[in-house]
């Protein structure tokens, strides 16, 4: 079951969607922040990765725009720490080099685009787009993830085994004979569930224990 501590995580602001650039060179950072503010995105440019890692708060959202190449941490290796250290922001890797398999790496690992420099301006926005759109969709679905779990804290022990049985779909009678229980006090316990975990129908009921069991915060039964 989910605890209090996951409960809080759960209903805290989301972050506005920041743009992380990092790259060596200051020119590209210089130039690629040019573009990204022309469009009004918000964008943070480091010069490495350790420096990205080290100023990335816990929910930060937006993508991370990085060269593959660099001093310190490759661009591949900050894709790697991001993911260890539990981030979920889309990457998108710019190279100079052209290297093929370097970017099938990439891509086998996660990464949103792998563009090869000097990249225009448009394609480069459009793949900035693409993967906003990705974050922010990933981000809709944690809400509503932590929206469920939020609802599913609510539940008493017993009205957790209620709701089991029930988007099982047992009848009242069957979850009463399971548990031992008359079928009024099942019944109370069911509209308990169905009023704490906010669901207008069973179906409804049903579609939030999926959304549970999906992430493993609950087992149905």
């Amino acid at each position: 079951m989910p605890t209090r501590t996951n409960l809080l995580m759960s209903t805290r602001s989301p972050q506005a969607q920041v743009v992380y650039v990092v790259d060596d060179d200051q020119g590209v950072l210089h130039s690629v922040r040019f573009l990204l503010e022309s469009v009004r995105l918000a964008v943070k440019p480091y010069d490495g990765g350790e420096a990205l890692l080290a100023a990335l708060g816990i929910g930060a959202t937006g993508c991370v725009l990085t060269d593959v190449r660099m001093p310190g941490l490759s661009g591949l290796q900050l894709q790697q720490r991001l993911t260890a250290g539990g981030w979920t922001l889309p990457v998108i890797f710019m190279t100079g080099h052209g290297d093929v398999p370097l970017a099938v790496r990439a891509l086998k690992a996660g990464a949103a685009d792998f563009l090869e420099k000097p990249v225009n301006d448009q394609t480069l926005l459009d793949a900035i787009q693409r993967a906003l759109a990705t974050d922010a969709a990933a981000s809709t679905q944690r809400e509503m993830v932590g929206d469920a779990r939020a609802r599913f804290e609510r539940l008493s022990p017993r009205e957790v085994e209620v709701f089991g049985l029930v988007v099982q779909g047992q009848a009242n009678k069957q979850v009463a004979q399971q548990l031992g229980l008359s079928e009024k006090t099942v019944e109370i316990h069911r509209s308990s569930v169905m009023r704490k975990m906010e669901a207008q129908t069973l179906a409804g009921l049903v579609r939030l224990a999926v959304t549970l069991e999906q992430r493993g915060l609950a087992r149905a039964g």
